[in-house]
């Protein structure tokens, strides 16, 4: 601890410089790893009504574009941000159950048959 209080006193703006830097690597590492582990644990998730397109395509190792191409969804840059299946099934004016078999059917499409055992 002295030779900490030892640097500071010598090196105030480099010490201060290596301690910014030190939580910047732990912020960014602790913000990878629960990315990581979150994506992890949600692989091949029902598709559900709050979902979007590219939470599904993601979930599902799919193109998020190319998912929206196969599906008939509209891309994130017409309302600005990207909506969920509700949203879509609302300004549509169809049920959601109807916008979530359209998501299904198209990621079956994209990942092709399951190989028979």
């Amino acid at each position: 601890m002295r030779r900490l209080v030892t640097l500071w006193k010598a090196r105030p703006w480099l010490t201060s410089a290596f301690l910014l830097a030190c939580a910047l690597t732990l912020f960014f590492a602790g913000r990878f790893v629960a990315y990581s582990v979150y994506w992890a644990t949600h692989q091949e998730v029902p598709v559900e009504p709050w979902m979007t397109v590219g939470y599904v395509a993601r979930s599902w190792g799919l193109e998020p574009r190319a998912l929206d191409a196969e599906a008939g969804t509209p891309v994130p840059q017409v309302k600005g941000h990207p909506q969920t299946l509700e949203e879509i099934a609302r300004d549509r004016g169809v049920p959601v159950a109807e916008v979530i078999a359209e998501v299904e059917a198209a990621v079956s499409r994209m990942r092709g048959p399951e190989p028979q055992e």
